[in-house]
């Protein structure tokens, strides 16, 4: 194959903007590729962002005043019943019915303190230990999360 086509073949994929071409004339053959070039690794990343222009420029979030931080409530002294669970939090067996217990009320081992409802399963709450009620942490229907603090036992 003669050079000036050769020459002329790089001079079209210049102006086309193709990336390869391959013309065989024959038994001879030419394949010119134009070599882009590879981005560097910039290692683990958001993906480059393809046809939505320059990113904005970010706003810095206004400077924080350092706030006091509240003090966390004291927790009553005694035994604290914790919750097995995530859930929701019932004082009582049904909505009209009275709660289990009350601030004051003597309890035994085994005994019903409440309920609490997580993926539509009612799940009984016993008393591990003797004593009376001193607090009751939660109020009726609230969410509670796993080891929250539901009553204290003295």
């Amino acid at each position: 194959m003669d050079i000036r086509k050769i020459k002329r073949l790089i001079e079209l994929l210049d102006e086309s903007g193709v990336n390869e071409i391959e013309i065989r004339e024959g038994e001879e053959a030419v394949r010119i590729t134009r070599a882009a070039a590879a981005p560097a690794f910039a290692g683990w990343g958001p993906p480059p962002a393809y046809g939505y222009g320059p990113e904005p420029p970010r706003a810095e979030p206004p400077p924080r005043e350092e706030a006091a931080a509240p003090e966390p409530a004291a927790e009553p002294s005694g035994h604290v019943i914790r919750s097995p669970m995530v859930g929701t939090f019932y004082r009582a067996p049904s909505p009209g019915a009275s709660a289990f217990v009350d601030e004051g009320s003597p309890v035994k081992v085994g005994d019903t303190l409440c309920i609490i409802e997580a993926m539509k399963m009612l799940n009984q709450i016993e008393c591990d230990r003797d004593g009376v009620v001193r607090a009751v942490l939660m109020e009726n229907g609230q969410p509670v999360e796993y080891d929250q603090p539901l009553f204290v036992i003295e």
